[in-house]
């Protein structure tokens, strides 16, 4: 199971792990070792198709408190009818069975193929959502967390199920797919799930700021009567019924708004709720369920630092991670799909693919070339990793803050500031893209200078800022961007870092967070900033992994607005950047050399 693309951005991994995914004997692999391929992106000769057909039914199932909830079977089939043969269970609790448009190109939207393999694949609506009954009052809350273990061990005790059961998911189904491991069901063995939260307000409010590209998903009443009905509604009475009692939902975007810092009550909700939607506040409960997961994730989408915490933190649960040249939850040029199937085969067939055996951490880098983009790595950051810091130098070599330059020499005794006036953020035409040019922010900003580049430079890990800035609006909005600069002067967005003034202060994270700066921003931190005092904001940068071109450059660009913004900046307001002996403001890059490069 591979595709064309796969195989040749894979095909570097195939020496490395020959030997690693050789398994000494599998009950359900076919004799001729030669046949069997295990490696990411790849699977043939240990999981045989064993149908051509499949067959999906859709009924209602009923909560312990009785709301019922719409759910998609798909099992294997033979001349339409699905067969009697007792399978495992993967299934997505999902807002929108069936209608997923940004998940069009994922393993998410593929996984009904698997029924073909010997799965049963389910799609169950959340309560609030899809055709689904009831009403959605938070996102992710404990409330969903208790159906997802009803529908887990339901779909455990069918006469179609062999009792294993594995959850899958991406973006807000990655965060549920977390969530039904904080129940611990007894029948949960794997979770593959990607782009998710472990931190609610870290993943929505990053540097306490409310700037991501989405919200959460919501739809109007209209919108609902589109989705599908469950066998037996064809006219769609049931499925209006269960639309009007959506019309009672939070508004998630109100639920945010309303919540600005991490202990803040929601009279919305009735509780602390970035602490009761996330994750991570029940680690020890996903670290005692002991189930296996595997983390998938993209370089161009905002909660990849999310997912590294995630794994760091879940020690004693067996664990992989992948990182991909991809958006949120899209990865067409990539068999994910295959990543699932030999992941699940693992652990719930017990079929020896030596999944388990490789590296744990799989990342691709950016810009370098087929035969060396992917990487596997034991540790992350990978061995060879060093920082290398960077002088913010304010003093302008053209005598215009567009020409500001970072360099290794240590900062001037006396520099004057770096000031910007802000404004309105150059806007994304078609939503936020770091890839698009139209995105870009540098002409924004202002704007520090590396030197060309001697030798191509890759940077994997994770770029920490120490900057000092006078600020006029006490609760400004900090953005940095990291760029890549070509020759000709074109430059493409890297990774981004934020931070709010006013949450500055810093504080012992209490879980593992990669050893980054953490800003706890409780209402009690939050301390805004006197006009014209000079303060120090520390704050990391999204994780990367990219290599820069001999002749390239890279580029620091520091703004007070940014597209994503959903309480707008105040225009007007002035941002200096400052760096001298007593305001030193320093960019440490994580330098990587991998092994066997001279």
């Amino acid at each position: 199971m591979s595709t064309p693309a796969s195989r040749a951005l894979l095909a570097p991994l195939a020496a490395l792990l020959l030997a690693a995914t050789a398994p000494a004997h599998s009950q359900t692999a076919p004799t001729d070792s030669a046949a069997r391929v295990s490696r990411p992106g790849e699977y043939s000769g240990y999981s045989p198709r064993l149908y051509t057909e499949s067959v999906r039914q859709s009924i209602y199932f009923r909560t312990r408190d009785g709301v019922r909830l719409a759910m998609d079977i798909t099992r294997p089939a033979v001349n339409g009818k699905a067969v009697d043969t007792p399978y495992p269970v993967l299934w997505q609790h999902a807002v929108a069975r069936r209608i997923a448009p940004d998940q069009r190109f994922s393993a998410v939207r593929q996984m009904p193929e698997l029924a073909q393999y010997g799965y049963v694949v389910v799609e169950v609506d959340r309560r609030g959502a899809g055709s689904s009954f009831g009403t959605r009052r938070g996102y992710h809350d404990r409330t969903e967390a208790r159906d997802a273990y009803d529908v887990t061990e339901w779909l455990a005790a069918q006469p179609w199920s062999t009792g294993k059961v594995g959850v899958y998911g991406c973006s807000n189904t990655g965060d549920a797919a977390l969530h039904v491991a904080t129940r611990m069901p007894p029948a949960l063995k794997a979770i593959f799930a990607g782009c998710f939260s472990w931190s609610k307000y870290d993943g929505f409010l990053r540097g306490g700021i409310f700037a991501n590209w989405g919200a959460g998903v919501e739809r109007t009443f209209d919108e609902d009567l589109k989705n599908p009905p469950v066998d037996g509604d064809e006219s769609r009475t049931l499925l209006r019924q269960a639309a009007e009692e959506h019309r009672d939902n939070t508004p998630l975007a109100a639920l945010w708004r309303g919540m600005p810092y991490r202990d803040s009550w929601s009279d919305l909700v009735g509780s602390r709720f970035w602490l009761e939607g996330s994750a991570g506040t029940y680690r020890d409960a996903i670290a005692r369920s002991k189930v296996a997961l595997y983390v998938f994730g993209g370089w161009y989408d905002d909660f990849r630092r999310e997912g590294l915490v995630a794994y760091a933190n879940l020690p004693g649960n067996p664990r992989k991670l992948m990182i991909g040249p991809w958006l949120h939850c899209r990865n067409p040029d990539f068999a994910l799909l295959a990543e699932a199937h030999r992941f699940f085969d693992h652990w719930l067939k017990g079929v020896d693919n030596g999944v388990m055996r490789e590296p744990p951490y799989t990342y691709h880098v950016v810009n370098a070339v087929p035969a060396q983009a992917w990487r596997q790595s034991a540790v992350w950051p990978p061995a060879g990793t060093r920082p290398q810091a960077w002088t913010l130098d304010t003093r302008a070599r053209a005598g215009a803050v567009s020409d500001l330059a970072l360099t290794t020499q240590a900062p001037a005794r006396q520099a004057p500031g770096a000031t910007l006036t802000v404004t309105a953020p150059i806007a994304c035409p078609a939503g936020w893209n770091p890839q698009a040019p139209a995105c870009a922010q540098t002409a924004n900003g202002l704007r520090f200078d590396g030197p060309a580049l001697a030798r191509d430079t890759e940077l994997t890990g994770h770029p920490l800022l120490d900057l000092w800035v006078r600020v006029t609006d006490p609760e400004q909005n900090v953005y940095a961007y990291l760029e890549d600069v070509a020759p000709d002067g074109t430059s493409t967005q890297v990774t981004d870092g934020r931070l709010k003034v006013s949450l500055r202060a810093m504080h012992k994270p209490p879980y593992d967070f990669l050893g980054l700066p953490w800003h706890r921003s409780l209402e009690s931190d939050a301390q805004p900033v006197l006009d014209d005092q000079p303060v120090r904001l520390q704050f990391d940068l999204l994780p990367l992994s990219h290599l820069f071109k001999a002749g390239h450059r890279w580029r620091l660009v520091v703004t007070g607005s940014d597209p994503r913004e959903r309480q707008p900046a105040t225009a007007g307001a002035r941002l200096s950047v400052l760096s001298d002996a007593a305001h030193p403001s320093r960019l440490t890059l994580p330098v990587t050399t991998p092994a066997g490069t001279p």
